[in-house]
């Protein structure tokens, strides 16, 4: 089969070629999923069911951005610096409004209905997770979905649902009216996940997880899980389940890692290595397309990530964009973005389904952003590239047992949105002694550019597992066709090292900052770092974080501006002049009709606002701590609301809290206050 764009072979060629027609035809005709929403809501995680995160609210513009003050803050409570938990909080969220209510989960995974005009709190509900357990995403929760039942009236137990999907890896239903469980849902409410269809076993508490919101479509709730990387060969099977939503009844199920024959991707694995290999789960947002009837799953690696050798082959449907038929679950189309992920390539964003005008055609698109900093362009009915993809030879790995695939699928448009390829020539150093360090350090190393393997030498990774990309995605304006996205630019330094070396290795460097895993059942552990100075700074060239806009109708970068103050996050504001570094981040942009792009992420405290046709800052703000999340728009009583969580992340290093705060023109009557 074609591995770049791999189609189920249930009928012959004549037959799905006039299906597939057909099927453009009329998909190209519609409109994107977002229509018919009520556009001064923010109803999902990404604004509509595929994700754009757009909003045509245009009382906030361009002309009057910079007279944003905050309207009202809300206090969660809940925030951990490790020092009472076995894990840092992180404070993802993206609150969604519907029916006149603000919903949002928080690090601890309550759930908190708000008044969206006030920030005043309407009910909590929590699940009571063990905050001691060793969850390897650090504490955290993206958010919640909402599902209307039409079969029930308005004054009814649970006519709306919101559905939480918890660290602890189990899916709860509440009511909306007033956070109550469903009693008629699950198990009083809820469903055990480790047990739904399968029977996950773990090594240690918190080795399965659900971080992202479930997936609505029609009357089905759908997910993915997070599985800890790089702990074994025989992790977790990275399931992804669809649910009744009303009764939660298991409707199906689909495994990224091919167990039969029968399955057109079982001629990618060697069989016996398939049977034992787990992960390739879909830990990050899914969307949903619900007028063609498809499901659009980011798939990450099988495991472990930096070792391959016990799961040879391509290792389809592990780091692949995967459309299913949301009736069935069976496969539609699929297209991996990295064969046999030796890099921790996952693909970590939310798809995005847009119409993209491209040679005076609209065609109905999923937009996938890698951690590779490419961007992968399909027609979502068909599965075929929007812009070319060709595979190229990448380096051979010299590890005993490792076979990396020959070559990659590179996109020819749009071009990396990062640099893929670096040298020791390029070492960046404020002083001749840091640049020194980093020269002499990236020197040392197996650098081949992107795809470069991990090598018992240690290897140069460029991107590093950051990204690019990560979780935080991009938006996407219909009226420009811009797609815009923030990235990270980090090289990192990855070894492998032979079993009988790891604790050895492992104790020695204790205080450096250098990750270990022991991908248990591997010959090799595995050691990583981002690379620095002894300054602090990154061996590489900046800027280390970027905001980016791709025009899609034609594939090219509009243009791109560093994100981020890296002197406000080590507290020199007023000392120097910002010297457009950027700074690596988590969370992403919102675009809106008011031309506007907002974002937050960088590790400095700053929630800013971006000319979308330009890419000027027009505004900016410093939170009461790290906004590492995706901010939401909407509008209640004639007046438009930008909010942004302010919780900061563990891992980013950045200032914690427990802050949601709303911003609004001061202008506009309203009875907003500060609330708990």
């Amino acid at each position: 089969m074609n591995r770049i764009a791999l189609l189920t072979a249930r009928h012959d060629l004549g037959v799905r070629t006039i299906l597939a027609a057909c099927l453009l035809a009329l998909a190209s005709a519609m409109p994107v999923p977002a229509t018919g929403q009520d556009q001064s809501e923010w109803p999902s995680y990404g604004n509509d069911p595929g994700g754009q995160r757009y909003s045509s609210l245009d009382q906030i513009n361009r002309n009057n951005v910079a007279q944003l003050t905050v309207a009202w803050t809300y206090h969660t409570g809940d925030v951990s610096d490790g020092s009472r938990t076995k894990r840092k909080s992180a404070f993802e969220n993206t609150p969604i409004v519907v029916d006149g209510t603000m919903y949002l989960s928080t690090p601890f995974n309550r759930v908190v209905a708000l008044d969206p005009a006030s920030g005043r709190e309407k009910w909590t509900f929590d699940p009571h997770i063990d905050l001691q357990a060793s969850y390897s995403e650090g504490l955290i929760n993206r958010g919640v979905a909402s599902w209307l039942d039409s079969s029930r009236a308005a004054d009814q137990t649970c006519h709306r649902r919101i559905f939480i999907a918890t660290i602890d890896a189990r899916l709860i239903a509440l009511d909306a009216a007033n956070g109550r469980l469903c009693a008629d849902f699950g198990s009083a409410g809820q469903i055990d996940l480790k047990t739904a269809g399968i029977q996950v076993q773990t090594v240690y508490n918190g080795e399965y997880e659900e971080t992202s919101p479930p997936a609505i479509i029609d009357d089905l709730v759908v997910l993915g899980s997070a599985i800890g990387d790089n702990t074994r060969v025989n992790e977790p099977p990275g399931m992804v389940r669809a649910f009744d939503t009303r009764t939660g009844a298991l409707k199906w199920s689909f495994n990224p890692i091919p167990k039969s024959a029968e399955d057109p991707g079982w001629r990618e694995w060697k069989p016996e290595q398939a049977q034992q290999t787990g992960a390739a789960n879909v830990w990050s947002i899914i969307s949903v397309d619900p007028q063609n009837d498809l499901v659009f799953l980011p798939g990450a690696s099988a495991s472990p990530d930096y070792y391959g050798g016990d799961r040879l082959g391509t290792n389809l449907y592990a780091d692949a964009l995967v459309a299913l038929h949301a009736k069935t679950g069976q496969i539609a189309w699929a297209f991996q973005t990295t064969h046999h992920n030796l890099w921790d390539y996952d693909i970590p964003s939310m798809p995005l389904l847009c119409t993209i005008h491209h040679n005076a055609v609209d065609i109905p698109a999923v937009v996938q952003g890698t951690k590779r900093g490419s961007l992968f362009i399909f027609n979502r009915v068909t599965g075929e590239p929007v812009f070319p993809v060709t595979e190229r030879p990448v380096p051979k790995s010299d590890v005993p047992g490792e076979e990396a695939w020959p070559t990659q699928p590179f996109p020819q448009l749009p071009p990396p949105l990062v640099p893929q390829t670096i040298s020791a020539e390029d070492a960046f150093g404020l002083t001749f002694l840091d640049r020194h360090q980093c020269h002499k350090r990236m020197e040392a190393l197996r650098s081949e550019g992107i795809f470069t393997p991990p090598s018992l030498r240690g290897s140069l990774i460029v991107p590093g597992n950051v990204g690019g990309m990560n979780w935080s995605g991009g938006a996407f304006d219909p009226q420009h066709q811009l797609f815009v996205t923030n990235t990270n630019n980090l090289v990192a330094e990855v070894h492998l090292i032979p079993r009988d070396q790891l604790s050895e290795k492992a104790n020695a460097s204790r205080g450096f900052g250098i990750e270990f895993a022991e991908q248990m059942g591997a010959p090799y552990g595995m050691s990583r770092v981002f690379m620095r100075s002894s300054l602090g700074l990154p061996c590489n060239p900046p800027p280390w974080g970027s905001l980016t806009a791709v025009d899609l109708s034609n594939g090219q970068i509009r243009w791109s501006v560093p994100l981020g103050n890296l002197l406000r996050f080590i507290h020199l504001p007023s000392l120097l002049p910002d010297p457009g570094w950027g700074t690596p981040n988590l969370g992403g942009a919102i675009v809106t009709g008011g031309d506007l792009v907002f974002v937050g992420a960088s590790m400095d405290p700053y929630f800013r606002a971006f000319d979308l046709e330009s890419g000027k800052l027009l505004w900016e703000t410093k939170l009461p701590a790290g906004g590492q999340a995706t901010p939401m728009t909407y509008q209640i009583d004639n007046r438009q609301y930008v909010v942004i969580a302010a919780g900061g992340h563990g891992k980013l290093g950045t200032e914690l809290g427990d802050s949601v705060v709303a911003f609004a023109l001061p202008n506009i009557a309203n009875p907003a206050s500060s609330a708990n």
